[in-house]
C-alpha cells in the first residue's frame, strides 16, 4: 500500500498538507504508545459514496479515549463531521479512513496527563487488506506463539495503539513461517481472534465466535456480521473456542474493516472443511457487500452518505 502524499489531513480541527501533518519527536505517544485510533471505510455504492457504520465507530474511538482518561477537544458529531469533510476535501470515493487520537508534546515521563491530547484524521485509496483473490480463494493461517494480553494487564475493549505491538509480534511471525495471517489465543488458551481481525466457524449450520472475555476487540465487522447471521435464521453462539475446534469446523473466516470478511482455507497447515470458501461464508459475504454495494436496501442504517 502507497500513500497518495498530495491529500490534505485534518489535524486538530484544520486541514493541513499531507506531508506538513507533523508531531514532535518527543511527543509522549511516541514514547509510551499512548493513541487511540479508529479504522473505517468508505464504499463507493450506487447510490453514491458512504461511510460503513460511522457512528458506531466514532463511539468506539471516544470509548477508548474514556478507558485512557482522553478527553477529546471536540464532539462526537464535530468528529463524525470531520471525517466526511476528510473523504470530501481529499475527492476520495472508496477509502480507508484512520482517525487517530493521541498524546502530543509537553513533558515526558509516564503520567500522561500534562501532554496535550491530539486528534489527526487522514483518508487514502486502499484495497483488499488481505489481498485481492482472498475475499474468494481464502487465505492461511497459523496459531502464534504470542497470546492476547490478558484481562487484568491492558484493557482489550479500547483501541489503542499499544496493544498492537502484540499483534506485530503475531503478524510478523505469521508472515515468517509462511503463512497469511494469525490467530491468536487468549490468557487461557482459548481462540481469541486474528492479529487485527475477529474470527468466526461454521460447525454443523451454528456459526461460532470468542466472546468478548477472550480477549479480543468489539469488533464493528463483527458485530455487523452477527446480525446479518441472525436475519438470515442461523444460530450464532458466542463461547469459548478451544484451538482444535477450529480444525475441526466446516469453515472458518475472519472479519474486520481491512479484512472485511475473509474466508480461511488452512489453520496449521491442517485444511479446513473442502479446502475452499464454505458456503455460509459466501452467504454472509454476499449479503454484507450487497449493502456496501447499494445492491439492497440499507436496512440496518450502516451507511452515511457524503
Amino acid at each position: 500500500m502507497a500513500f497518495d502524499e498530495s491529500g490534505k489531513i485534518w489535524f486538530n480541527g484544520k486541514f493541513v498538507d499531507w506531508k506538513e501533518a507533523n508531531i514532535h519527536v518527543l511527543s509522549h505517544v511516541v514514547h509510551y504508545g499512548s493513541s487511540v485510533f479508529e479504522g473505517i471505510r468508505c464504499y463507493n455504492t450506487k447510490q453514491g459514496p458512504a461511510i460503513f457504520r460511522l457512528e458506531e465507530h466514532v463511539a468506539r474511538l471516544y470509548n477508548s479515549a474514556k478507558i485512557y482518561r482522553m478527553d477529546i477537544p471536540y464532539s462526537q458529531d464535530e468528529f463524525r463531521e470531520a471525517i466526511l469533510e476528510t473523504v470530501k476535501i481529499n475527492g476520495l470515493k472508496a477509502c480507508y479512513i484512520r482517525p487517530l487520537v493521541f498524546r502530543g508534546y509537553a513533558e515526558l515521563g509516564v503520567y500522561p496527563l500534562n501532554c496535550p491530547v491530539e486528534s489527526v484524521i487522514a483518508a487514502w485509496a486502499w484495497g483488499k487488506y488481505l489481498g485481492e483473490e482472498a475475499l474468494e480463494l481464502g487465505v492461511d493461517v497459523g496459531v502464534s506463539s504470542w497470546r492476547r494480553m490478558a484481562p487484568d494487564t491492558m484493557p482489550n475493549l479500547a483501541k489503542a495503539g499499544s496493544n498492537y505491538m502484540n499483534s506485530q509480534l503475531a503478524k510478523m511471525e505469521s508472515l515468517f513461517n509462511g503463512y497469511h495471517e494469525a490467530i491468536m489465543l487468549d490468557y487461557g488458551g482459548m481462540v481469541s481472534e486474528g492479529s487485527g481481525e475477529n474470527i468466526f466457524l461454521v460447525k454443523e449450520g451454528i456459526l461460532y465466535t470468542p466472546p468478548l472475555s477472550s480477549s479480543l476487540l468489539n469488533g464493528i465487522t463483527r458485530d455487523s456480521i452477527i446480525t446479518l447471521a441472525r436475519d438470515m435464521d442461523l444460530e450464532v453462539v458466542e463461547q469459548q473456542i478451544p484451538r482444535e475446534m477450529l480444525y475441526l469446523a466446516d469453515e472458518v473466516f475472519l472479519t474486520g474493516t481491512a479484512a472485511e470478511v475473509t474466508p480461511i482455507r488452512s489453520v496449521d497447515q491442517i485444511t479446513i472443511g473442502d479446502g475452499v470458501r464454505g458456503q455460509l461464508t459466501k452467504k454472509l459475504q454476499d449479503s454484507f457487500f450487497e449493502i456496501l454495494e447499494g445492491n439492497t436496501e440499507d436496512r440496518y442504517g450502516w451507511l452515511t452518505f457524503l
